[in-house]
């Protein structure tokens, strides 16, 4: 077998299509189909069940899902380890972090930092999706939670503090009630996060203008007249015509997390791009 199709079959397995995966990979469909044909003839069984609705396991490839998975992460230890010994300050650091805060916080930074670096190269990731740290998939990452795989180093970065917001000249609404009002929150799917719990309970009776998982598409939406929304301070003093509405409760503020797997602790250009956010912060 070739580690590399066992890749394939974990890719496969996780994303559930030909065509996930291979985006996953960065590798073309069809090539995907051909390894895991390989595969499926070198292991003599059939490791998926092929559907209408995607690629299932099947008893075959649920046995050997766990092996392939502890494949994985030898390989990966494997790779950490010998980046970890590196000292030299070039090479590439991924960095995943939310949209906003990828680009209103980190991208200043990082791009003076690889201005003064020439060999260093920064893949700065910003989107919903959590990024594996033992999969390598970031080599640091930025979260408003704690980080739970195991391995991982974690400090707490900073804290974020928010506010209310709405368009310049916006009457301010009244705590208790929001009658008349409209709302700029979050989708459902992050509807429990602690802003947008506020945002509700603060005014009951106000009605839901507009959602989105994205800060900066809240930020537009409350200037183009959608309603108010609880916004980072960080994100909305950067955005000329929000003003900040003034109330005597303030939005909770959140706790911003850095991690990164203990096997890239000697990692020079990893801990250079960490000192150079705290310090730009």
């Amino acid at each position: 077998m070739d580690w590399s199709d066992i890749k394939i079959f974990l890719a496969i397995a996780r994303n559930g299509t030909l065509g996930a995966a291979a985006r996953a990979l960065g590798q073309s469909q069809p090539t995907m189909g051909r390894r895991l044909k390989a595969l499926e003839e070198a292991v003599g069984h059939a490791l998926f069940q092929r559907t209408s609705e995607g690629f299932v396991l099947t008893d075959e490839g649920s046995a050997v899902l766990a092996h392939a998975e502890r494949m994985e992460e030898d390989a990966l230890s494997f790779e950490r380890e010998l980046d970890g010994q590196s000292k030299q300050l070039e090479g590439t650091v991924r960095i995943a972090s939310s949209e906003w805060f990828g680009t209103h916080v980190l991208t200043p930074i990082l791009a003076k930092l690889v201005a003064d670096h020439p060999r260093l190269t920064v893949e700065l990731l910003t989107d919903a999706r959590i990024y594996s740290l033992a999969r390598r998939e970031a080599d640091l990452a930025f979260r408003i939670t704690p980080f739970k795989e195991s391995g991982i180093i974690q400090r707490k970065l900073t804290r974020l503090d928010y506010g209310l917001y709405g368009a310049r000249g916006t009457e301010q609404p009244k705590p208790g009630s929001g009658l008349g009002f409209r709302l700029v929150t979050m989708d459902h799917a992050f509807e429990t996060l602690p802003d947008a719990t506020w945002l509700r309970e603060t005014f009951p009776q106000a009605s839901i203008g507009f959602r989105s998982n994205n800060r900066e598409v809240q930020a537009k939406a409350v200037l183009s007249g959608a309603g108010i929304a609880v916004l980072p301070n960080l994100l909305a003093g950067q955005i000329a015509g929000l003003a900040r509405i003034n109330i005597d409760l303030s939005p909770p503020a959140r706790d911003v997390w850095v991690g990164y797997h203990g096997d890239l602790k000697r990692l020079r250009r990893l801990r250079v791009v960490l000192d150079a956010v705290v310090d730009g912060l």
